[in-house]
């Protein structure tokens, strides 16, 4: 398999700490959607990472699917329960988590993509998405509580999600002290970092 992204993409990362946890072997492209020059919609028509290209070229996307896929090549290490309540559970936190990273990512383009001016930039669409990440934090901390993981006692792709979306915020909005209003969310990020899968898939500075 091939797993083309970006390095610094929350959606990617999470497809990348799923491929660890499940000792896949995958093999890793680097691909800059927002270049000129970029091959991502050979791939996926859409123009959008991850993209997974499976051993006879068939192209799975987006991180949602593929994460879902990866789950069920191995036994090792079950992130996503086979059915019930305790499935669409991790599934809803998954959502969440996702949730946080879209609002991140949209406040983000919208106040540093090249493609506009300082004059075309909205800082009330920035404080609209900075509003969601607040009421997601809110709502992920109240779902926590104080369970060691985001589905109670085992690590589940919610702690992945989770996790992934609390590391975009630190790399992107270093301002937003969520670990102050939250701590019982800065305890489980200390707990992920201690992961190689997710030590070993930090954004570059």
């Amino acid at each position: 398999m091939q797993l083309i992204g970006s390095l610094t993409s929350p959606y990617v990362r999470k497809a990348r700490i799923v491929l660890t946890e499940k000792k896949l072997d995958c093999t890793w492209t680097d691909e800059n959607v927002w270049a000129t020059d970029t091959r991502i919609q050979q791939f996926n028509p859409l123009g959008k990472v991850p993209c997974l290209l499976l051993d006879d070229g068939t192209a799975v996307y987006d991180s949602r699917v593929i994460v879902e896929y990866l789950d069920t090549l191995s036994p090792v290490g079950k992130l996503i329960p086979a059915n019930g309540r305790e499935r669409l559970e991790v599934k809803v936190w998954e959502v969440l988590a996702d949730g946080v990273s879209d609002a991140a990512f949209a406040a983000r383009m919208e106040g540093h993509w090249e493609g506009r001016t300082a004059a075309q930039r909205s800082p009330a669409w920035i404080e609209r998405q900075l509003g969601k990440i607040a009421h997601g934090l809110r709502a992920m901390s109240a779902r926590l509580g104080e369970q060691p993981f985001c589905h109670g006692q085992h690590f589940t792709l919610a702690d992945v999600a989770t996790g992934c979306a609390l590391a975009y915020l630190d790399f992107r909005f270093a301002h937003i002290d969520w670990r102050a209003a939250h701590p019982n969310l800065a305890r489980l990020q200390a707990k992920l970092m201690q992961r190689p899968s997710f030590a070993d898939s930090v954004p570059p500075g």
